[in-house]
């Protein structure tokens, strides 16, 4: 998803960093909300490697040679930390609220069962 993004920041905003580091966060948000209950805790793990893998078409590439395509890429993971970092806590912080849910809806039908198991004995 962020590899497509990023091309398309490439063709239609001129790679430009700051609208790829924009619609990293709304990416991020569906991440978080579309993980499966058992997989909550890769979210946080896999939006970084997507930013990584879609700013691979958006980093300044000089001449196009492999040490200039690494130090684009290097370049580029620097000057965008911020969006980098506030679209993992925002999938860090969605997908915990998503498990404390999870656990609280878990503790009451176990509370739920053990109060109907007592009530026929």
């Amino acid at each position: 998803m962020m590899l497509v993004l990023g091309l398309l920041t490439e063709a239609l905003f001129g790679a430009s960093l700051t609208v790829y580091g924009v619609l990293f966060l709304p990416v991020c948000v569906l991440t978080a909300l579309w993980v499966r209950e058992g997989d909550l805790l890769i979210a946080p793990v896999v939006v970084p490697i997507a930013f990584a893998v879609g700013l691979a078409p958006v980093a300044d590439e000089g001449d196009g040679s492999t040490p200039d395509r690494l130090m684009g890429m290097v370049t580029g993971l620097a000057t965008q930390a911020g969006w980098l970092y506030g679209g993992t806590l925002l999938a860090g912080v969605l997908v915990l609220v998503r498990r404390v849910r999870r656990v609280r809806t878990a503790n009451r039908r176990l509370a739920r069962n053990r109060g109907a198991g007592r009530a026929a004995v």
